[in-house]
């Protein structure tokens, strides 16, 4: 089973979503890569690892053409392998598996509704 381990949100205006998340809901920013910007919403160990079980964190990225809503993101042993399984299934590929730092690798696929979401692979 693929668990949901992560969301994303974009936005126009990464300060200002920051902003608001923080007023709302006291989210707190952690760092800023490559146009996204990484929240917690959880108290988490060092390590960024939720302390609350089934808790997730998440991050808010500049919006754009293939990524324009929220979107949660499931963890799978291989993004390749899964990306067959999801064509099988009438889904498509929508952004290719490509590295997030030396943390592991991300890729978004639609469903077969339509939906966008998003694959993590460990590395």
């Amino acid at each position: 089973m693929n668990s949901v381990v992560h969301f994303e949100i974009p936005a126009d205006d990464l300060e200002r979503v920051q902003k608001f998340y923080n007023e709302v809901f006291n989210w707190q920013a952690t760092e800023t890569m490559e146009g996204a910007v990484m929240v917690n919403t959880t108290e988490t160990h060092d390590n960024g690892i939720p302390k609350a079980a089934g808790a997730i964190n998440g991050d808010f990225f500049k919006r754009d053409d293939n990524l324009k809503h929220p979107l949660i993101v499931l963890t799978v042993d291989s993004i390749v392998e899964k990306f067959e399984t999801i064509k099988n299934a009438g889904g498509s590929v929508v952004v290719d598996k490509m590295p997030v730092g030396d943390m592991g690798f991300c890729a978004y696929f639609k469903d077969s509704e339509g939906n966008v979401m998003g694959l993590w692979e460990n590395p």
